[in-house]
């Protein structure tokens, strides 16, 4: 399944150490940040973890904003704005491309999504329009679908293949089952030569087989795997025992 590393998108993320003004100062106190020198990217899948306020999303967020993607999602000729709440890490990242161009691409984050939709909407309602932009996500109002429709809707449909996806905790609009779809649809999109970066901390989808687990933490950035992380340990504890984990967390 994978591919050689000299014909993935983005090979791999340098901080600009010598540029940056203070690592005192938000996002570059954060361990994870502060900490960070080159960060090097699987060619199918690479998975960003770690508890909350470690850094996930501000990086991710500012590897999607270096690539060119707006800072709410959608893909590279979105250019709406609701809030100007991103931080300036972007300018002070390096992103290295490998040989091959994405011909797709998209920033797909839960929290942000009911923007895209309305942005879409609006792009739609222009006089003069071409086909509708909806047309690629399935045709269907995404307002007019639950949140976990809609964004496994995009998921399915807007995403081409040749492409680089980058994904902001994807859990948060899925179930269990439809994570688990994911998964395949995932699979069929690495066959078709796209690239995922994806933050998460759903222990179903870092799963998927021969990705790249890097893992943000109080003393910075390591490199893991699945059976290692407190997600897929807490998960495992609970459903092996969890009549003995309840007892001990709800106890008077």
């Amino acid at each position: 399944m994978d591919r050689e590393y000299n014909t993935q998108y983005i090979r791999s993320i340098y901080l600009k150490r010598d540029e940056v003004p203070s690592y005192q100062t938000y996002p570059f106190h954060l361990p994870s940040i502060k900490s960070l020198t080159e960060l090097a990217l699987h060619p199918n899948v690479t998975f960003i973890i770690g508890e909350n306020g470690m850094g996930k999303s501000t990086l991710l967020e500012a590897i999607a904003l270096s690539i060119g993607f707006n800072p709410e999602g959608g893909s590279l000729n979105f250019n709406f704005s609701t809030y100007d709440s991103h931080s300036t890490l972007e300018n002070y990242l390096k992103i290295v491309r490998g040989i091959a161009r994405p011909k797709d691409g998209f920033f797909l984050r839960a929290e942000s999504f009911y923007n895209v939709a309305s942005s879409i909407e609006a792009m739609d309602s222009e006089p003069g329009q071409g086909p509708r932009v909806i047309d690629s996500f399935g045709g269907v109002s995404l307002h007019e679908q639950s949140h976990g429709e809609a964004f496994f809707a995009t998921f399915n449909n807007r995403f081409r293949g040749n492409g680089i996806y980058i994904l902001d905790e994807p859990e948060a609009a899925l179930s269990p089952l439809r994570q688990l779809s994911m998964l395949t649809r995932i699979q069929d999109l690495v066959k078709e030569k796209s690239q995922f970066i994806i933050a998460t901390h759903s222990p179903i989808i870092m799963a998927f087989p021969s990705a790249k687990i890097i893992e943000l933490t109080e003393t910075g950035l390591r490199e893991t795997k699945l059976e290692d992380t407190n997600h897929y340990t807490i998960m495992k504890q609970f459903f092996d025992d969890k009549d003995r984990m309840l007892h001990h967390l709800l106890r008077e």
